[in-house]
């Protein structure tokens, strides 16, 4: 998926997935969404660190979901 359009909205969608994944208190439908956002991010990091190569939307998303999924947890333990 490119643009940053199209970015932002598979961030969204992995932030709302990782919501749903994430057991325990939630943050908030809003605030997980974002950190989904910056968990694509850093999905993207890690999958490049580790040497995955990402192709397609399937892949991005799945990339950003465990990224989501990282950053809600790191956010909750913060808290």
């Amino acid at each position: 998926m490119t643009g940053i359009i199209g970015s932002l909205i598979l961030g969204l969608i992995a932030g709302f997935i990782a919501s749903k994944l994430q057991t325990g208190s939630s943050s908030g439908l809003l605030i997980n969404m974002f950190l989904g956002l910056i968990g694509g991010v850093v999905g993207g990091w890690l999958f490049t660190l580790l040497g995955l190569q990402v192709n397609g939307l399937i892949g991005s998303l799945i990339c950003a979901v465990v990224g989501a999924v990282i950053v809600l947890w790191v956010f909750a333990k913060l808290r």
